[in-house]
């Protein structure tokens, strides 16, 4: 009998080397559920395309630093379509590419922004984005609909 494929797919998007730019990275290699296929995307977040498209998930998370001048750990689900090249960080661009260009292989596509305190090289996560980063984790293994505080439409996007 062979394990059935997982529903969804966390892409954890940033550079490993520059602070908090690293969360997604970081994420993606410690979150482990089996309704959940987890990959580390680097900066190249459409080099996974391919996989996308082949297993077709249900949610298609996409994970990543965001500078969207709010508090340090800040989350956010940011529109696709709302999101342009260098709007909220270096990702930020080939992020809403992406998601566009996915529209039709996930049920639904989730991107996610949390702000760095820090993207310098050599620094490690800060502690509201490790705070963020364990109450995300939470939240996913609790297999719960999203939260009001995360809605597109919502102003206040703080648990």
């Amino acid at each position: 009998m062979t394990t059935p494929a997982p529903k969804n797919l966390l892409l954890g998007i940033g550079h490993r080397h520059h602070g908090d730019d690293a969360l997604g990275p970081v994420f993606a290699r410690a979150f482990r559920h089996p309704d959940w296929l987890s990959r580390d995307a680097g900066t190249m977040p459409e080099n996974f395309a391919g996989l996308v498209r082949r297993i077709q998930p249900h949610t298609l998370l996409l994970l990543d630093a965001a500078d969207m001048h709010l508090p340090p750990g800040a989350l956010r689900r940011l529109e696709p379509s709302a999101i342009q090249s260098g709007d909220f960080g270096t990702h930020a661009g080939s992020i809403g590419q992406l998601a566009r260009y996915l529209a039709d292989c996930a049920q639904e596509i989730i991107i996610l922004g949390i702000q760095p305190a820090t993207t310098a090289p050599g620094n490690r996560l800060s502690p509201p984005v490790r705070a963020t980063l364990k109450n995300l984790g939470q939240l996913l293994h609790a297999n719960a609909p999203w939260p009001p505080w995360l809605s597109l439409k919502s102003e206040e996007n703080t648990p």
